[in-house]
């Protein structure tokens, strides 16, 4: 690495600087033999970004620069250290000098500039380029939030690059700089510290998940309306977790396969199984979890096929009962008409109307009533209208 450490700063390519109005936490310091892009502006816009950045010599904290510039120039005064950078949504100006200090590839910094990446682990010579998606688990909303983290490990640095809230990357520093014998072991020591936090996250995520089937069970069946929509948001999830975890397994088991190639301490080895032991669990809870609720969504499918059925069915039946109430209304009122229209016609008090002068007119007029009551309410009591 000396020879990239005596590379001329003038090569760093920072030409597009995004600069923020924020005021230098301390003086300007004497000029260096470095170019005009680590200048007090750049180192301004550095601060807006760095979020903490140290030199670590032999597992010990010996340094904390306040910007990118002061790293490199310490790191250079210190051929044996290891330099820790931790970024959150850096600039563009800022991922461009770390490329050109630590030889970084272009894929690996145009990845880390978009963000939006897949995880996965490329080696790029001595550099692995790593990207993580971690993940929280909210219980006010009861819902998963997802951040992505990029990391660069080189033989003497490993910087990270976080776009999101998780992880919380200042617990694990703080947890390898009390066990100074793990992080002496240098930039791979790191970058299993970084994934056993991202795995871990992952713990009270699953917990919260299957609080959120079983939750989701109860409503299922007590013919909860909104129930649905819960599901299909809670599966968009678990899709989502899904590509988070599923291929931490392939990468684990890649970086497992050149330990005997890179000469991986044996420790640290033991470290890296146990951490790809848990990345298989969580991955096999993951892809169960989306099964039941696939599963979860055929029955709450099936129960509101059959709640509508059963509605229709009462529908249905009311629609008969109400049918059979007509037929009798419409029959009585057709018995009762018969007598009426007699009646009304002989009510007439015609002059000339044959019947008025006749003795058995009305024993006839009467019977006439009788006789046509009776034929309908046999004819309606034959058709079940009675």
């Amino acid at each position: 690495m000396s020879e990239r450490r005596a590379r001329p700063a003038s090569k760093n390519p920072m030409k597009s600087v995004w600069r923020r109005a924020v005021t230098p936490s301390q003086p300007p310091k004497p000029p260096e033999p470095a170019p005009p892009a680590h200048s007090a502006a750049s180192d301004t816009t550095e601060v807006a970004s760095v979020v903490e950045a140290a030199l670590y010599q032999d597992g010990v904290r010996v340094s904390s620069p306040a910007t990118l510039a002061e790293t490199y120039r310490e790191l250079r005064d210190q051929p044996s250290g290891m330099a820790w950078i931790g970024l959150a949504r850096p600039t563009e100006s800022e991922l461009l000098s770390l490329a050109a200090e630590f030889d970084l590839h272009p894929l690996a910094v145009e990845d880390a500039m978009e963000a939006h990446q897949r995880p996965k682990l490329e080696r790029y010579g001595d550099t692995l380029f790593v990207v993580l998606r971690a993940a929280r688990y909210l219980d006010a909303p009861e819902e998963v939030d997802f951040g992505e983290l990029h990391v660069f490990v080189g033989p003497d640095f490993v910087i990270t690059v976080r776009h999101g809230a998780a992880p919380d990357l200042s617990a694990v520093r703080r947890r390898m700089e009390e066990t100074p014998e793990l992080l002496k072991l240098g930039p791979e020591a790191v970058l299993y510290a970084i994934l056993d936090a991202v795995v871990d996250g992952y713990e009270p995520v699953v917990v919260g998940v299957q609080t959120d089937i079983d939750e989701i069970e109860t409503e299922v069946f007590r013919g909860d309306p909104e129930v649905s929509r819960r599901i299909y948001e809670l599966s968009r999830e678990m899709v989502e977790f899904q590509r988070a975890t599923r291929p931490l397994v392939g990468m684990l088991h890649g970086l497992m396969a050149g330990f005997s190639k890179y000469g991986t301490d044996e420790e640290l080895q033991r470290y890296l199984r146990d951490v790809a032991d848990h990345v298989t669990h969580t991955s096999e809870r993951v892809d169960g979890f989306r099964q039941a609720l696939t599963e979860i969504l055929t029955v709450n499918a099936t129960l509101v096929t059959q709640q509508q059925n059963a509605e229709m069915r009462a529908l249905a039946e009311a629609g008969f009962e109400q049918n059979e109430e007509i037929k009798k209304i419409s029959s009585w009122a057709a018995i009762l008409f018969a007598p009426t229209l007699v009646g009304t016609i002989y009510g007439m008090n015609f002059k000339h109307m044959p019947e008025l002068g006749w003795p058995l007119g009305y024993p006839f007029a009467i019977g006439l009533m009788g006789v046509v009551c009776v034929s309908l309410y046999v004819i309606f009591k034959r058709r079940d209208w009675l």
